[in-house]
């Protein structure tokens, strides 16, 4: 089944005068995709990782996500299939800072469904997927920022998601450290979960297996 359908979506914002962020968009990702999306700052990147995300909704047009249309959700089932089927990375990490490394990837499973039971032996198996299996009981103010972006790759995969969005998540992270958190996307992708990742970086963008490019609203693919 394919994943991310996108027909003919246009984002507007009200003016005046009246913004279109994106325009008439078609997309379609399947399973274990791998793509990177790229633009100039204001081009729609951030709109199209809301919409994906289920953070926002088009103005004209459908998404379907696994099969399903997400337009005429409720904000409850929006946030029910989010939690379900997508992860998010970003830049700034958004790690809780007075919780420790564990608490912080046990958090998401407080909401996706996950039996109590089973929580901290996933929280454990993610932070030992990531390499950071002996940093569990450390606060995120402890660790370096590779550390920390770690850590939220672990938030973000813990609950078995099959879409992880990634805005910007090398931003704050110099060229060894990003090399190694953008290897570890990719194991987790050998894996089969979905990436998309929003980025500046030339060769950030060049290791995907397609390459969206977002200009004036238009999506186009290299």
């Amino acid at each position: 089944m394919t994943l991310i359908e996108l027909r003919d979506v246009t984002r507007s914002f009200p003016g005046p005068p009246e913004v279109q962020a994106l325009k008439g968009v078609s997309l379609t990702v399947e399973p274990g995709d791998y793509l990177s999306i790229v633009g100039p700052s204001g081009s729609g990147k951030s709109t199209m990782l809301n919409i994906l995300g289920l953070l926002d909704r088009p103005s004209v047009g459908t998404y379907r996500l696994a099969g399903s249309l997400t337009g005429d959700l409720g904000e409850d089932e929006r946030a029910a299939m989010r939690a379900r089927f997508i992860g998010f990375v970003f830049q700034s990490f958004h790690l809780m800072a007075r919780r420790s490394v564990l608490q912080n990837v046990l958090m998401p499973m407080l909401y996706s469904g996950v039996p109590r039971a089973e929580r901290e032996e996933r929280a454990v198996a993610a932070l030992e997927r990531v390499g950071l299996g002996a940093r569990m009981s450390f606060l995120p103010t402890e660790l370096s920022g590779g550390e920390r972006q770690r850590v939220a790759v672990a938030r973000a995969v813990v609950s078995g998601p099959q879409l992880l969005l990634a805005d910007e998540p090398t931003g704050n992270l110099d060229q060894h450290t990003t090399g190694e958190v953008m290897r570890l996307f990719e194991d987790l992708g050998e894996d089969g979960l979905t990436l998309v990742v929003i980025t500046h970086d030339a060769e950030v963008a060049q290791r995907a297996r397609r390459c969206i490019r977002i200009a004036d609203g238009r999506v186009s693919e290299r």
